[in-house]
């Protein structure tokens, strides 16, 4: 069973993010499935999922690291990224590769489709967030979500055996 007070879930909600705003932008991409026919069935299945990955100390280095990265870019402080290049086009691609390796290290490619399906998309949290930032959020929310549905798929394919 998860631990229920992961470190790495104190840290984003010092960043004002909680569980409940994770599981609510999965939510928002919800799609019914074998195996999790209603939104209660995914949200009991979302928790115990990002649960499990939040107390992941190499997921914890990533986010933290993308939120470091966010609040440096935006001071100024990474060498080269000028302002008008940071929050311009073209941008930084390096926000999407730490999302696509997020979302890979969760999921595997499953998870980095998922990725791609929320950053076009832009659900619930991370819509308020900085453009670094919201590629780890939703590489996260992507690659559990992910999960949720690969593990519901085989548990209903299994019981049809």
């Amino acid at each position: 069973m998860p631990k229920e007070n992961p470190p790495l879930l104190k840290f984003l909600e010092k960043h004002k993010i909680s569980l409940k705003n994770l599981i609510d932008c999965a939510i928002e991409m919800y799609v019914p499935h074998p195996g999790i026919e209603t939104q209660e069935i995914a949200i009991e299945m979302l928790t115990e999922e990002f649960l499990d990955v939040l107390n992941d100390v190499n997921i914890s280095i990533l986010e933290t690291a993308a939120f470091h990265a966010q609040e440096d870019a935006e001071k100024g402080l990474i060498p080269g990224l000028t302002q008008e290049r940071f929050r311009g086009r073209p941008g930084p691609v390096a926000d999407e590769i730490l999302g696509i390796a997020i979302a890979t290290y969760i999921g595997g490619t499953k998870a980095v489709f998922e990725y791609v399906r929320f950053d076009q998309a832009k659900p619930g949290i991370l819509k308020k967030l900085g453009s670094i930032t919201n590629d780890a959020i939703g590489a996260l929310v992507a690659g559990v979500s992910s999960n949720v549905y690969t593990r519901a798929t085989k548990n209903f394919e299994a019981t049809q055996r």
